[in-house]
């Protein structure tokens, strides 16, 4: 959970870098992509959470 959360940070810092310093867009497009990805890894990670957890008898 804290990846999660450490790269959802990361991506909102680049892209407010990106948008706001002149010339420096493509951080705007690698924050973007960061948190495409970050949401893919959580969507994984989150669905595949319940099987792990069963009690074996």
């Amino acid at each position: 959970m804290s990846l999660f959360l450490f790269l959802i940070l990361v991506a909102l810092v680049l892209g407010i870098i990106g948008f706001a310093v002149h010339g420096l867009f493509y951080l705007l497009v690698i924050g973007a992509f960061v948190l495409l990805a970050d949401l893919v890894y959580a969507g994984v990670r989150f669905r595949r959470g319940g099987r792990r957890h069963r009690i074996s008898r």
